[in-house]
């Protein structure tokens, strides 16, 4: 598929997601089939007023491309202000966060709150694709809540103001994670647009990416929280998308062994990214999603937060998953 130039190599993207999506897990999941991955949302005042911890989010690697930066704010100037200064960036696209449900965002109207105000929305857009040289797209949910679930109007104005693509969560905001993605509301605004159209919300396997194109005719799925602890989760719809049989499917499935050196190759990038005490607090989060439904994973999950070295959490993993030491 296709945003406006660029090609990717099938319809399987990392959604952005806060304190998840760093470099190292980008670089994990496009190794495993991701075909686009999205920075962390990085605040497009931040930019402006060079807050260094708002720059270093918009570091990307080679081994991480295609890459998009998701920014988020509510002022069209200071919005397309950065995409200005960021057109030189090594990122693919920029992409604006109208979906974030958090109360700090949302009370900034930025985040969901846009999707209370689609003229503002639109004047975001048209004012960064008048400025960006890069495909400008946007993320947002199904509405505000169950009374005004508006994504296909919202949809059309955005395309209009020159989206070159859009993502849609089929949850409302109200909902923030709760209930069930409304796959109708996806359906929707495919039917309502001609740009590509990304679905979101409750994919936690690859059948599951596979079954809401099938169901709503979206051109795409973002993977969010389904790729936590999981980056094989590309592979595994790339090679459904595909075609592949059950027996391929299971051929391909991740061992304990197999999740043991994704974890631990993940904790070692982290390190030397971040540095030791920061990486090792950040893994334990992580273990959980990697180990999630493994026998005696609580004593696991015990042992990796008392962890305080790479050393102490490669030991207590390996004995976990039966690794011999070298």
């Amino acid at each position: 598929m296709k945003i406006n130039e660029i090609v990717l190599e099938n319809p399987f993207v990392l959604a952005p997601m806060a304190g998840v999506t760093d470099g190292t897990f980008r670089r994990l999941c496009r190794e495993q089939g991701a075909a686009l991955v999205y920075t962390e949302m990085v605040s497009a005042k931040g930019l402006w007023y060079g807050d260094r911890k708002s720059s270093e989010l918009l570091n990307i690697m080679p081994e991480e491309t295609p890459a998009a930066v998701q920014l988020f704010g509510g002022e069209p100037e200071i919005l397309a202000a950065a995409v200005s200064r960021l057109n030189q960036h090594n990122c693919a696209l920029f992409d604006v966060n109208m979906g974030c449900p958090v109360p700090k965002i949302v009370r900034n109207g930025e985040g969901s709150a846009l999707m209370r105000d689609p003229d503002r929305a639109g004047r975001i857009i048209e004012t960064m694709v008048q400025k960006a040289r890069k495909p400008v797209t946007a993320k947002f949910r199904a509405g505000w809540d169950k009374q005004a679930v508006n994504a296909p109007e919202f949809a059309r104005v955005l395309e209009m103001a020159g989206a070159s693509a859009i993502g849609v969560h089929g949850r409302t905001r109200d909902q923030f994670y709760s209930g069930a993605s409304d796959l109708s509301v996806i359906a929707k605004v495919k039917a309502a647009v001609k740009i590509p159209v990304f679905g979101s919300g409750d994919i936690m396997t690859g059948a599951d990416a596979i079954d809401m194109m099938e169901r709503t005719g979206c051109d795409g799925v973002m993977i969010a929280r389904g790729a936590m602890g999981n980056p094989w989760i590309f592979r595994t719809a790339a090679l459904l998308y595909q075609g592949a049989d059950e027996a391929q499917i299971e051929a391909a499935a991740p061992t304990l062994r197999d999740r043991a050196e994704m974890f631990l190759r993940h904790a070692g990038m982290t390190c030397a990214a971040k540095g030791e005490y920061i990486a090792v607090r950040e893994m334990r989060k992580h273990a959980g999603w990697y180990f999630k439904g493994c026998m005696n994973v609580a004593a696991l999950r015990n042992a990796v937060n008392k962890a305080v070295s790479l050393e102490a959490l490669t030991r207590e993993v390996k004995a976990f998953s039966q690794i011999k030491p070298l």
